[in-house]
């Protein structure tokens, strides 16, 4: 598998940084379709190359970036310059995608708060993209935060919006135990549990938006999400996708944690991905 990167100019001119993955057999001509994966919070794009090597293994090309405020791309840790602008991120990588395969389909891939950024992009920019992956997408969390919190947050975001707060996130949530190309979290420096006041409340809001406004997606989806996610809500998911109907392939992991290409039956997950992918072509 080879691996090329590079760094482009991104919204509010930010430093985005890329990395793509190719087959070390594959010739361009034969390349099936581009995937543009959207990460989620506190991780960044290189934590998918397992997942990056069952791709191209199938004839895949699989482009990462890191969000604002995440991995290698520029800003404070955990923040988001706005909603927009990272959804604007998404478009650019899916343009940079054309630029280096012309005429590949493309499709864009977001898990967790990316499925949140991945979703609300589809539907408010609507790309050139051949459809949508969607994996434990953040539009609600699986827990409901205290109102009294929620509302301290809101007045405080408006006054100091890049204060960090913690996620909170347990690593134990993410994903079980057992499957051996699962990337660590903890030992990562390029990982953080830090997320400010007004992220949290764009996503929240967008979160919220692209539920209500899901029926209008405009292409193909698959969405995945496991039943035992502690971290994001199953029952989100399951909401989109029956407003959104046929166009929905919606896969239910029973006893799946959240970062299902990690899990115990992360290599069915992401071959569940791929068969996905080969029908839409």
């Amino acid at each position: 598998m080879l691996r090329d990167e590079w760094v482009i100019t991104g919204a509010k001119g930010s430093q985005i940084f890329l990395r793509e993955w190719t087959s070390e057999t594959l010739e361009t001509l034969e390349t099936k379709a581009v995937v543009c994966l959207v990460h989620g919070m506190g991780e960044h794009g290189d934590r998918y190359g397992h997942v990056a090597a069952q791709l191209t293994a199938a004839g895949f090309v699989l482009i990462a970036l890191d969000q604002q405020g995440h991995g290698r791309s520029s800003g404070k840790r955990g923040h988001l310059h706005s909603l927009g602008a990272a959804v604007s991120d998404a478009a650019l990588m899916i343009e940079e995608a054309g630029k280096r395969h012309p005429g590949t389909p493309v499709f864009l891939y977001g898990h967790s708060m990316g499925g949140n950024v991945a979703l609300n992009c589809a539907l408010r920019l609507q790309p050139p993209i051949r459809g949508l992956i969607l994996t434990s997408p953040w539009l609600r969390l699986a827990f409901k935060p205290h109102p009294a919190v929620e509302w301290f947050g809101r007045k405080l975001a408006a006054v100091v919006p890049t204060m960090h707060q913690s996620t909170g996130l347990n690593p134990a949530d993410l994903f079980r135990p057992g499957y051996d190309l699962a990337a660590p979290i903890v030992e990562d420096p390029l990982c953080h549990t830090k997320i400010t006041l007004q992220t949290y409340m764009e996503i929240t809001a967008a979160g919220e938006w692209a539920i209500a406004h899901a029926s209008s997606l405009q292409v193909p989806l698959l969405l995945m999400h496991g039943t035992s996610d502690r971290v994001t809500s199953f029952e989100a998911s399951a909401l989109v996708a029956e407003r959104i109907g046929d166009q929905c392939s919606f896969r239910r992991w029973d006893g799946g944690y959240h970062e299902l290409h990690n899990d115990v039956e992360g290599k069915e997950a992401v071959q569940e991905l791929i068969d996905w992918l080969e029908e839409q072509l």
